[in-house]
């Protein structure tokens, strides 16, 4: 029964993957990336790694591919723009998939090349599958966590950096300039001399004149 919901929902995450690339609206294929991702979770459930598959749930389905969705949706993009030169490009996409593929079939052969599961210690079985990864993670590999999260922080920054947008009839101020203000340049005290402007005064007509 466990082999059996193996390939079938292995059976469906490469259908949603190649759907992913080959749906014609973005919206389509956010949602086959979202049943990719449920998928995936399902099988981590059969190897027996619960904190994993409800962390690819939380994460990616519930909150990544949420947020994905909506700015799809609300960018409006143009999917008939991008096809544009698909087919020129096709060749020299498929075989840098080949070998990014063959080079994860090299990475990944080892892990079936073992005759016998290994045994895990009795005393380290009680901490649970969250904590054994907790470990793992932390003190094995504490080095490689810091520098994907290094790289993650600064693809974060250059995400932000190429979309900023500045609006021109937005008005802000510079503190490296504030601080560097005098009173002299704001304030200047001028001494002038008193101007009296007389009022001119109307001459009245005179008794014999003729109004």
């Amino acid at each position: 029964m466990t082999s059996a919901l193996f390939y079938f929902f292995a059976a469906l995450l490469l259908f949603a993957s190649f759907r992913v690339i080959t749906a014609r609206s973005t919206v389509h294929a956010v949602l086959y990336l979202v049943l990719a991702f449920a998928n995936a979770s399902a099988i981590w459930l059969l190897l027996s790694a619960e904190f994993l598959a409800i962390t690819l749930v939380l994460v990616y389905v519930g909150a990544v591919m949420v947020l994905f969705l909506f700015v799809v949706m609300m960018l409006d993009v143009n999917a008939d723009e991008n096809r544009d030169g698909f087919w020129k490009h096709l060749p020299l996409a498929g075989l840098i998939g080949a070998v990014i593929a063959l080079e994860m079939a090299l990475v990944l052969m080892g892990g079936f090349r073992l005759t016998d599961a290994p045994v895990l210690d009795p005393a380290l079985a009680k901490l649970g599958n969250t904590r054994l990864l907790g470990i793992e993670v932390y003190t094995k590999y504490l080095y490689p966590l810091q520098i994907a999260a290094v790289l993650l922080l600064v693809a974060i920054i250059a995400a932000i950096a190429l979309t900023l947008r500045k609006r021109k009839d937005s008005r802000s101020q510079d503190p490296s300039q504030q601080v560097l203000a005098r009173k002299a340049d704001r304030l200047r005290i001028v001494k002038m001399k008193p101007v009296l402007e007389v009022a001119s005064v109307a001459t009245l007509p005179a008794s014999g004149d003729k109004i």
